[in-house]
């Protein structure tokens, strides 16, 4: 068995497959998933699993240097928002309109992983990025501005 928690082939397959810039996004049981997109579905029942849970496994194995959500959630659901700022602490948040999610952050994603949540506006994206200290440790390899702050 491996060591870290996620145990869902197809949910492991998605992480290590990820690239510097992909996305997957993590979304609610209502989330019209594109047929062309890889889809891991772990829903069982209306809010197992939730997003709390889905989202707090998945940053154990996967390093986001973005998080986008709906531009609507702040003002239709606060306590997911909060969620979100404290999972995601120290990482650059960014919204993006709800519709804009539907119909094109959708197809652009690599993977869409679906939870049992019924969260308004539920539908998280994060952006892959690069473990920065293990990137830019070697001898002569310069930091660049961008990473400055993660090394």
């Amino acid at each position: 068995m491996k060591r870290s928690q996620i145990l869902n082939k197809d949910l492991n397959e998605v992480i290590a497959g990820m690239g510097h810039g992909d996305w997957i996004i993590v979304c609610d049981a209502g989330f019209p998933i594109p047929n062309a997109v890889r889809r891991v579905d772990l829903a069982i029942q209306r809010d197992l699993p939730d997003l709390e849970t889905v989202l707090r496994l998945i940053t154990e194995d996967f390093i986001a240097e973005k998080v986008y959500y709906a531009e609507e959630m702040p003002q239709y659901n606060p306590p997911l928002i909060n969620k979100v700022k404290q999972i995601f602490n120290g990482i650059d948040l960014a919204t993006m309109p709800h519709e804009k999610i539907l119909s094109e952050a959708a197809y652009r994603a690599k993977a869409v992983v679906r939870t049992g949540a019924f969260d308004p506006y539920g539908n998280i994206i994060l952006q892959s990025g690069v473990d920065a200290p293990k990137w830019f440790n070697r001898e002569g390899v310069l930091v660049p501005d961008a990473y400055k702050d993660r090394v």
